[in-house]
Order: structure tokens, then C-alpha cells, then sequence
């Protein structure tokens, strides 16, 4: 029986949010000039009543988390925004300090959480790479024998000597993983923060990281890819509102999370990448019905829609977008792209119409693409979920016939949009 590695036992983190009580008849001007006379009065030591009350709020982020992780065990560790999963990650690696509870940690943690975190910025590539290492206990002669293939599976060996401040994200979170994957970590965590990377990085650092766990290293892997968290990991955990959820074998935590209640809804706001050259992004989808309401699900038979509000930077002259649909199973099942388009920079959606929905009941997961003269440059899983309920009364269903209705069977519009 393999070794616990991690120890989780009781783990709670609270934060304390305070809230400034401007009063009813006070405004927010008044209320920070007199904050600011408060403020000079106690610099020179005058004893003076507070102006503007205050009170505090209590959050916990964690609430007694337990769970042990054995050596080689490959967790993935899921939930929706504001579950708790950043804040695991950062007591695990020894970031932040927990309020309560213990942990027990057995070997070197190699972290890679957050753009901007675990590198220097006024040194160079090379340097961090050997300050990393250091902070790790390796030796500089094991940082050495490391050192090429860190730099090649980067590819940043023109910038090598460059100061890490001017990389983009891109070419940061790069390196960032190169070094935390490659000095020999006994236990490697992975945050969302791959998502900065195009689409060939990311399936080159699953592999690593696959790689990493066969060699019987543990690996921790937060993503909102449910198709890369399957593929990874084994076990995973479910989070939700600080608290474990469900915990177990990756295929019944994750059919738990796709079946939650609250998972579905029908407007999504899309992440942002955080790559800047990239001449645009989406940043929200709406599932609707045919007259363009919102809508939680689609009867079996009826028409549907999805709306794709997105946002040119600079100008593309062949720009394409396209919307998929996954089963929860992570099997593709249609994809639908549009035609050519030159556009300027500004505002814009995509509205991908359907006369008749004929797949079967359950919850699908909606894939964003955008691209450029077949250059994908910003791509979404689970972009949205489509929930599709049981049959509408008094439809007749058409035969389905062609390969078309399954590759490309949806009218797609894309037109200027003034939020």
C-alpha cells in the first residue's frame, strides 16, 4: 500500500472583510476626506474618536478539509469559482498559513500557481532557473545537469538571458512550469495558470505532468478543464464553498460536479486570457431559445441558440469562430464555424442558431473558438454547460440525414455589438 504523502486534517482558512459604514446621510466624499483627517490626527498623536464606523465580516474560504494523498497519486482538484481550490493550494505549498486544522507534508513541493509568483523579475531567465532550484535544495550541479532540457521544453532560449519582468505571461508560465516540472519535485502542484499557454503547450505539459506521476511523483492539478483533470488524474476532489463535497475515483467526482444543480445556468462569463498579442477573446455565452431569452435547458425537438459576445483588438482578416458540444464523458460531438470574416477592432457577437435540437437528454459542455487563418488564438472548454431536458409535447422529430447535421448543422450570424 503506497505511503500518505499529504495530510489533511480539520483545514480551515478565515478571512476577516471589513465593511466602512458611511452612515445614511453621509457620501463617499465626505466619507474619505474624514477617514483621511482621522488618519493625520492619530500620525501626530491626537487622541480622536473614530468618524466612520466600521464592521467586520467573517469568511472562510476552507472549512475543516480533511483528505489523505498518497505517493504517486495524481488528484485533481475541482469546484467553481470561490470553492476554496486556490486557497488549498496555497496552504499546501506553504503560502499562506491556515487558521485551524494541521497538515503533514512528506518531501519537496514545486508550485506553479499564479502569473507573477516564484520568479525574481529583475533577474534573468537563466538566474531563476537556478534560484528556483536552490529554494527546491537542490544542488548547483543538479540544477545543471537539468538545465537544457528546462530551456528546451520552454523554448525560450533567445530570451534566456533576458530580465523575466519583459517575457509575456506566455513565456513566463512556460518557463515557470519548465522549472517546477523538471528539478524533481516529490509532489508537483498545478493551478488553473496553464490556461495562459497556447493550446500545444498545454497538451505538451499534461504529458509532463503525466510523466512526472508515472515516475511515482504526487501531482495536485486544479483545472476547469474537465477533459484534462480525466485525462491526468485518478482520484480528485470536489469543492464546494470551502468544504469537501465528494472525494474519490475522478470518474464519480466528476459526473457528481456535472450533475450539481447549481453547475447549470444559461449566462457564462469566459475568463480572459491573459496573453496580450492576441488580437481578441470572448468573454461571455448565453444559452438561449429561439427568441433569444436566456434559458436553463432546451426541450428535446425545439429550437435553440447560443450567443457569443466576444471582442476584437486588432484587426484579423480571416477570422473564424466556432462552438462545440462535449458529453460529460468528454466525447465530442458536433462543431459548428463560421465562414470567413475581416473585422476591425471593437465589440461583437456570434449567435449559433439550431432549428432542432435532436441530441439526448442530459448536460453537454460548450466549447469557444477563435481563430485566425487556422490559428487559434484564444479556445475555451466549458466555456458553458447546455442542459437538455425531455421531449416537448406535440413535436414531431425530422429524420436526421447527412454528415453535415452532425459537423456544421448551425446557422451562425456574427454581428457589431454596443454593450
Amino acid at each position: 500500500m503506497s505511503e500518505a504523502i499529504i495530510q489533511v486534517e480539520n483545514l480551515s482558512k478565515k478571512y476577516v472583510i471589513n465593511h466602512q459604514n458611511l452612515g445614511p446621510n453621509r457620501s463617499l466624499r465626505e466619507a474619505i476626506s474624514n477617514t483621511a483627517k482621522s488618519i493625520g490626527k492619530k500620525l501626530i498623536n491626537h487622541s480622536t474618536k473614530e468618524i466612520s464606523s466600521s464592521t467586520n465580516e467573517e469568511f472562510w474560504a476552507l472549512k475543516d478539509v480533511s483528505f489523505e494523498i498518497n505517493q504517486g497519486d495524481r488528484v485533481g482538484i475541482i469546484g467553481r469559482n470561490g470553492a476554496g481550490k486556490s486557497t488549498l493550494l496555497k496552504i499546501l505549498s506553504r503560502i499562506t498559513e491556515p487558521t485551524k486544522g494541521k497538515i503533514k507534508i512528506k518531501g519537496r513541493v514545486a508550485s506553479l500557481l499564479e502569473v507573477g509568483t516564484g520568479f525574481h523579475p529583475e533577474l534573468s531567465g537563466r538566474e531563476n532557473v537556478y534560484l528556483n532550484g536552490t529554494i527546491l535544495g537542490m544542488s548547483r550541479m543538479e540544477i545543471k545537469k537539468k538545465f537544457d532540457e528546462i530551456i528546451d521544453f520552454a523554448e525560450i532560449e533567445k530570451f534566456l538571458d533576458t530580465p523575466v519582468k519583459r517575457y509575456s505571461s506566455g513565456m513566463y508560465v512556460r518557463l515557470a512550469f519548465a522549472v517546477a516540472a523538471h528539478l524533481e519535485p516529490e509532489i508537483l502542484v498545478v493551478d488553473e495558470v496553464l490556461a495562459v499557454g497556447d493550446l500545444n503547450f498545454q497538451k505538451k505539459c499534461l504529458g509532463k505532468m503525466e510523466n512526472v506521476a508515472d515516475e511515482g511523483r504526487t501531482v495536485l492539478f486544479v483545472s476547469h478543464n474537465m477533459a484534462a483533470i480525466r485525462r491526468l488524474c485518478d482520484r480528485a476532489i470536489l469543492l464546494e464553498k470551502g468544504n469537501v463535497k465528494i472525494k474519490g475515483d475522478v470518474s464519480d467526482v466528476l459526473h457528481t460536479y456535472v450533475e450539481s444543480s447549481d453547475h447549470v445556468q444559461s449566462v457564462y462569463d469566459i475568463q480572459q486570457p491573459t496573453e496580450q498579442n492576441i488580437p481578441g477573446y470572448a468573454y461571455k455565452l448565453t444559452v438561449e431559445d429561439e427568441f433569444g431569452a436566456p434559458v436553463l435547458s432546451i426541450p428535446v425537438g425545439k429550437p435553440w441558440q447560443v450567443r457569443v459576445n466576444f471582442k476584437i483588438t486588432k484587426r484579423v482578416e480571416s477570422f473564424i469562430i466556432a462552438l462545440g458540444l462535449i458529453t460529460s464523458d468528454e466525447v465530442p460531438l458536433q462543431t459548428s464555424w463560421s465562414i470567413p470574416h475581416s473585422l476591425s477592432p471593437g465589440e461583437y457577437q456570434a449567435v449559433f442558431q439550431e432549428k432542432v435540437i435532436l441530441l439526448g437528454t442530459g448536460r453537454y459542455s460548450l466549447v469557444v473558438g477563435l481563430s485566425e487563418s487556422n490559428h487559434t488564438f484564444h479556445y475555451v472548454r466549458d466555456a458553458g454547460v447546455l442542459e437538455i431536458a425531455d421531449f416537448a409535447e406535440g413535436i414531431d422529430l425530422p429524420a436526421i440525414s447527412g454528415v453535415g447535421s452532425v459537423l456544421n448543422p448551425m446557422n451562425i450570424e456574427i454581428s457589431s455589438f454596443n454593450p
